[in-house]
């Protein structure tokens, strides 16, 4: 499983995935990583499509951006986005190097 990025990295099956719900999004947005208060660990991650903030990291993956709340960074370094398109096991997968926590969905951690 190969990972390519700079804070946070992604492997070829969930670089497919975005490109995939990249060309439904508006052209300007780009893929924002994050995370806010909740989940069952304390904090949940934010993966959705938005526009670049002035206080934003901007990093390229093949063809997108993605952008990352600078405040946000340290505790996104190291992370790892897969995705698994199975019967059991669908959708995108965070592997967080600075977790301490997670929970057992893998949405959440602390």
């Amino acid at each position: 499983m190969e990972f390519t990025g700079e804070i946070v990295s992604f492997s070829p099956n969930a670089i497919k995935q975005v490109l995939k719900l990249k060309a439904k999004e508006d052209a300007q947005k780009k893929l924002r990583v994050g995370y806010k208060n909740g989940g069952c660990s304390g904090l949940t991650y934010i993966f959705e499509f938005d526009s670049q903030q002035p206080t934003d990291i901007v990093s390229k993956i093949q063809d997108f951006e993605i952008i990352i709340d600078s405040q946000h960074a340290a505790k996104l370094l190291g992370l790892k986005v897969d995705y698994e398109g199975g019967l059991n096991n669908r959708g995108f997968i965070f592997i967080n190097p600075n977790a301490q926590t997670t929970c057992g969905c893998g949405t959440s951690f602390g």
